[in-house]
């Protein structure tokens, strides 16, 4: 008996034995590496989701706090399933012309499922910068509808201009590194042309009067700049799409360093403009430095970039004067200035300051005139795209709440709860023995001052 389990062990360990893979090469070690840090770059683009809800939390005022979390979650979800279904094919599919993918829908005959998961998540950045501008008056399904409709016909068809490497844009030698015109001029437009439709908020315009409606939380808001500068560092630094060790510390470097001259030169200028330094307007004028250094990060000097971290600066200053004052878009959390105005300087930008085709390293102007092409190609598609799609659906479903929805605020109105129950309770009730009573027209000082009566009485009664 112990002779035949003796004989069977080894047959036993024979078959156990692990199957030993082949050995690591140069190669196979360098794909790995260039697929974690595309990895790494999706996730801090999925982060700066969080950011922008902050931001566009923070930037208005409480009553529609929950609507505009409900939104940034719908925008991630919905755009990834649909980049999915037809988006990532239109986008990267066999050229048409120049114009259109024509498969890998679903993913078929596709292998890099890395660079999907990457460009689904530049798909959602780039149609979530409409939330913020629409916020405190839009149906909440009006928007989702919105955005179905530029995961479909507009971000992925201009993405395939630029991007594909076959598209009409490319063979021209359009240079978008990273999305200043793909993803952001795309966003800002889109966001600017649903604004007009929808008219500005109650009460932001008296007469000639342009009446200022603060956000709710600042401090809020300043933390999703900060998430979305972090996210950042993986939006521009992983569009080399490999960890490039000759590339991706000067992407880095650039985005940095222009995001910071960008925040100084907002706040230099709000104090020289309004004689005070302005913190939200500074604190977009972060935003408006990521966004000017997206297209030229990889092709674009340290030096450079500074330049044009400094001119976004500036640019975001006048421009959100501009919309707000001037033209009376009303924009909450000025996202049109941020991605629109700085998405437009940051593609121009590389015709001027690409070390390898910019007018200013004297190789002429013949690339800034195809920035240009590009950046008015974009700016007519989207805005006329994004008029017929508001315009159907307002046909079919209006995109604005009522007034009553608007002053009560969406998120009773659209979701039937409030982000901040105490505070609602506060400013809404007070007690009076042992019955509440609804109080209108009172100042918050009044109110608590009226709540802790109450609790008096009601103790000594």
């Amino acid at each position: 008996m112990l002779k035949k389990i003796g004989s069977i062990i080894p047959l036993l360990l024979l078959v156990a034995l692990p199957a030993y893979a082949a050995e690591p090469t140069v190669e196979s070690l360098e794909l790995s590496v260039n697929l974690v840090w595309v990895m790494l770059g999706a996730i801090l683009v999925f982060f700066m989701h969080a950011g922008f809800t902050l931001v566009e939390t923070g930037f208005t005022r409480a009553k529609n706090s929950l609507n505009i979390i409900m939104k940034n979650f719908l925008t991630i979800s919905l755009v990834s399933i649909l980049y999915y279904l037809v988006g990532f094919g239109l986008m990267f599919g066999d050229s048409a012309g120049g114009v259109v993918g024509t498969n890998g829908f679903f993913l078929s005959g596709r292998e890099d499922i890395d660079f999907f998961i990457f460009q689904a998540m530049f798909a959602a950045t780039s149609i979530t910068i409409i939330s913020g501008a629409v916020a405190e008056r839009i149906h909440i399904l009006s928007y989702m509808l919105i955005a179905i409709g530029m995961s479909i016909v507009i971000y992925p068809i201009i993405g395939h201009w630029v991007w594909s490497g076959d598209g009409w844009l490319a063979q021209l030698g359009f240079t978008d590194f990273a999305g200043s015109t793909v993803v952001h001029l795309t966003g800002g437009i889109a966001a600017l042309t649903v604004v007009i439709f929808l008219g500005p908020r109650i009460g932001k315009y008296t007469g000639k009067k342009v009446n200022v409606i603060p956000g709710h939380n600042i401090p809020l808001g300043a933390l999703g700049v900060f998430v979305l500068w972090l996210g950042w560092f993986g939006f521009n630094g992983a569009s080399t799409l490999a960890a490039d060790t000759s590339l991706v510390p000067n992407v880095i470097a650039t985005t940095l360093l222009s995001t910071s001259a960008a925040f100084v030169a907002s706040a230099l200028y709000t104090r020289i403009r309004f004689g005070k330094i302005d913190p939200s307007i500074s604190l977009n004028g972060v935003l408006g430095g990521l966004v000017g250094i997206t297209a030229g990060a990889a092709d674009i000097s340290i030096p450079g970039s500074i330049v044009v971290g400094l001119v976004s600066g500036i640019l975001l200053v006048e421009g959100v004067r501009f919309l707000d004052a001037k033209l009376r878009v009303d924009d909450p959390v000025g996202a049109i200035a941020v991605h629109g105005i700085c998405g437009i300087w940051g593609t121009l930008a590389v015709g001027l300051f690409s070390t390898s085709s910019g007018l200013f390293y004297g190789a002429g102007a013949s690339q800034l005139g195809i920035q240009a092409l590009g950046v008015l190609a974009v700016l007519v598609y989207t805005f006329l795209l994004v008029s017929v799609i508001t315009v159907v659906i307002n046909y079919i479903y209006p995109i604005r709440v009522s007034s009553e929805e608007e002053i009560a605020g969406l998120d009773y109105s659209e979701h039937g709860a409030y982000a901040y129950e105490w505070s609602q309770s506060l400013l809404e009730r007070v007690i009076n023995g042992n019955e509440e009573k609804p109080v209108h027209g009172l100042g918050l000082a009044d109110r608590l001052n009226n709540l802790a009566r109450g609790t008096v009485n009601s103790k000594t009664s």
